[in-house]
């Protein structure tokens, strides 16, 4: 399989350096008010890098778009001067809250872009924290979703199954990690979760079965 250099070298790395500092540098995008809501801020957020990234992409932005509908896998997406495809969603994270679970993709999705090897989903994950009416980017993690390790992973009920991160104060990322073992793992999960949905789905049957013969009694 041929590997994109972006993400098989030290160059994501070095993007993810410029894109917090970019953002970081970027003050009164945000109103005191706008600033408290984090749906605003990820829209904030990712209408700026909308403008901006194709710049820091340097060589890599070719092709770029941002243009999908509103349900895509992608907020935005580039080729590279090699050909591979990156899809991009962006996320955005702010620290002080308990719990959030933000959802990546359909798994069947997932499976019908991964079975072209020169095309990548990629998740631009933001972890920010508020200062006064100023935003702070703590970190950023610019990588393919097979570099998040499976403990940091889950799979919601929704479809044929939607790939969620299972906590975004959790995230472990493998650099440089297998596409191939990651996908057959990928596999092995949702061949453990269907079997639960279909238990699931019995009892759900057998209540309602009741609650019918309930109210077929009823005068």
């Amino acid at each position: 399989m041929v590997k994109s250099d972006l993400f098989f070298t030290e160059k994501y790395k070095t993007l993810e350096e410029k894109i917090k500092d970019f953002l970081n540098s970027q003050k009164d995008y945000l109103s005191s008010r706008t600033i408290t809501s984090p749906r605003a801020v990820g829209d904030a957020v990712q209408s700026l890098l909308a403008d901006n990234l194709e710049d820091l992409l340097g060589r890599y932005g070719v092709n770029y778009s941002i243009s999908f509908a509103r349900r895509a896998m992608a907020d935005l997406a580039f080729y590279d001067d090699k050909e591979f495809y990156y899809v991009v969603d962006v996320k955005t994270h702010r620290l002080d809250t308990v719990f959030n679970m933000p959802n990546l993709t359909s798994v069947e999705r997932l499976a019908r872009f991964y079975e072209d090897d020169k095309n990548y989903f990629v998740i631009l994950e933001l972890a920010y924290s508020v200062q006064g009416a100023n935003l702070s980017i703590d970190h950023v993690h610019f990588v393919p979703v097979e570099f998040f390790n499976w403990n940091c992973l889950t799979i919601g009920a929704l479809g044929w199954g939607q790939l969620q991160i299972a906590n975004s104060n959790t995230i472990n990322i493998v650099n440089k990690n297998d596409r191939r073992e990651w996908m057959i793992e990928f596999c092995d999960r949702l061949l453990e979760f269907y079997p639960k949905e279909i238990g699931k789905i019995n009892e759900r049957i057998e209540h309602f079965e009741k609650v019918k013969e309930y109210w077929t009694q009823k005068a």
